[in-house]
């Protein structure tokens, strides 16, 4: 077989295999098919691991029939489900080679070219070499099919990969024992038709988008009477205690039957929205992490093993998690609120972090989610963030719109050492110094903001909106809180200011925005676990209110 046109028709997923031995010649010269793939900015990122040994084989075999009956469990009609399970979709252990095809993150951790828009282009480039060695197999004679209905987490586990080394899955390699009548297996099994000539679409016109402004106003709205805030009063110093006796439980109980009208309150289906996006400052160095924590994270708040999962499980609170900017691309099916602006922000070191359309959209996007929470009757939200480097993004934020010096806004977020705080505080600083923007708030979010801080910031004024009790975390989310309450000052009505976090400027922060936190617990952990930890407080000064004996009910005398 010569023709490359041949070559590329006869290339199939291959599952059925010969018991002849895979020559080392065939894989060598299949891998460095593999090597002459196209590698973004020259990355040379793809990785490969070869797989003999029964044992392994046998562990990865049982990982996917773990997977495969959850993927068999997906469909609910009963002939697909059979059909499914007569398909044969891997040979792990009949297969001679196995083959674990990967790219190494870790190339990110420095300027690659090409990556820009999108870490991935490190994944694509290793699924140029993936095709590239089943073609190199196909015209040697040889096959390959490739497994991917796998944990992909325990994967990693049982071959004992790198946190940074990322499997496109597991590669089985082997003499072909049919030729599947010249046709995709799927296709000769009535799974599926495969479509004869390729799906393109001219694209002619420029789609404009239609965002709508961002109008700083206040709300005309007055939250509730004279006569309301009389009676309340009354309810709370009439319960059998002396007055004032339990304190900022009093001022909570209060606050929350002002924002939901009604003397009796009760928080409904609380959630906690977590915001994650990667930020261009990052790349200089600011933060101790490399910029890909914020993947790994997200995927940890998904697989529910971070903080924020734990406390939420432990408090009956509902989590979302918002992909408002991260730096790649989830699975389709994770659960996962898909707002993505874009893959990151710009580096505001050279360039603003986001067009004008871009800001906007988070403010849009923000606002949405939270209106979306607020139709399932839920009345109480907290805002969590994850993000590298948004440390540094709210510090420049606060030091602008505060008026402090950059210098008092800043802290070691992820925990840098001094010399790194040294470094962080004279880059922030020059940036500062550098803009030459307008002094208006729109065109200093724009240049500076952060997507997942100005998502949290647009959905705290449609919580406001939705007359919901908003819950604020540490130092990255009061930020956000600051920009709210730039747009709209009454938002502080509904503001719980959950604790006050280690990050130096965060007390600052709280003293100027006039707000007393709930706890001082030295968190800087982020992600809105001071929202999650705080909130039995909530629920115990929501429970005083409804539950404790007035003196008249218990027969008490005042004195």
């Amino acid at each position: 077989m010569s023709h490359l046109d041949d070559i590329l028709k006869s290339r199939r997923d291959t599952r059925h295999f010969t018991t002849d031995e895979v020559p080392d010649e065939v894989m060598q010269k299949a891998l460095q098919a593999g090597h002459w793939a196209p590698s973004v900015g020259l990355t040379d990122a793809t990785r490969y691991y070869l797989i003999k040994s029964t044992e392994v084989k046998t562990a990865i075999k049982n990982l996917f029939l773990d997977y495969n009956k959850k993927a068999e469990e997906l469909t609910d009609n009963q002939e697909q489900k059979e059909l499914y399970r007569s398909l044969k979709l891997e040979a792990i252990e009949e297969a001679p080679i196995g083959l674990i095809i990967a790219y190494d993150r870790s190339v990110l951790n420095q300027f690659t070219i090409g990556t820009v828009g999108s870490n991935e282009a490190v994944k694509f480039s290793s699924v140029c070499a993936a095709q590239n060695i089943w073609l190199s197999l196909t015209e040697q004679g040889y096959g390959m099919g490739w497994v991917s209905i796998l944990n992909y987490y325990q994967f990693k586990k049982i071959l004992d990969l790198p946190e940074n080394i990322e499997p496109l899955g597991y590669f089985c390699i082997g003499k072909p024992a049919t030729n599947y009548n010249n046709q995709p297996m799927l296709q000769q099994l009535h799974w599926k038709q495969k479509s004869e000539s390729p799906i393109c679409t001219e694209i002619q016109n420029v789609h404009e988008s239609s965002i709508s402004e961002i109008k700083s106003t206040a709300s005309s709205e007055k939250n509730i009477s004279s006569d309301f805030d009389q009676l309340l009063q009354e309810k709370i110093d009439s319960k059998t205690k002396p007055v004032g006796a339990l304190g900022t439980l009093e001022t909570l109980a209060f606050q929350m039957a002002k924002v939901f009208k009604t003397l009796e309150p009760k928080i409904i289906k609380p959630n906690m929205v977590v915001f994650a996006a990667d930020h261009g400052i990052a790349n200089h160095g600011v933060s101790a992490y490399p910029q890909d924590v914020t993947r790994q994270m997200v995927s940890n708040f998904l697989d529910g093993g971070a903080a924020i999962n734990v406390f939420c499980r432990q408090n009956n609170i509902e989590l979302s998690i918002v992909d408002a900017g991260v730096n790649y691309d989830f699975p389709t099916n994770a659960k996962l609120i898909n707002a993505k602006v874009a893959k990151g922000t710009q580096s505001f070191l050279h360039v603003p972090s986001m067009s004008e359309a871009e800001l906007k959209l988070c403010f849009e996007k923000g606002k949405s989610i939270v209106d979306e929470i607020a139709k399932t009757d839920s009345n109480c939200i907290g805002f969590g963030e994850m993000g590298i480097g948004n440390t540094s993004t709210a510090s420049v934020l606060m030091s602008l719109l505060t008026g402090f010096p950059i210098e008092e806004c800043i802290g070691k977020g992820t925990g840098i050492i001094d010399e790194k705080l040294i470094q962080k505080h004279n880059l922030l600083k020059k940036t500062i110094e550098n803009y030459s923007g307008q002094a208006e708030l729109m065109s200093q979010l724009a240049y500076f903001g952060g997507f997942e801080i100005l998502q949290m910031a647009g959905g705290m004024l449609s919580a406001f909106e939705n007359k919901m009790l908003i819950l604020v975390d540490g130092f990255i989310c009061s930020v956000a809180f600051l920009i709210a309450s730039k747009i709209n000052p009454d938002i502080k009505e509904n503001a719980v200011f959950c604790h006050c976090s280690a990050e130096q400027a965060h007390q600052k922060l709280l003293n100027y925005l006039n707000a007393k936190p709930i706890l001082n617990l030295d968190l800087r952990l982020g992600e809105g676990t001071g929202c999650a930890i705080a909130f039995p407080i909530l629920k115990s000064a929501e429970a005083f209110l409804n539950e404790m004996a007035s003196f008249e009910s218990a027969g008490v005398s005042r004195k």
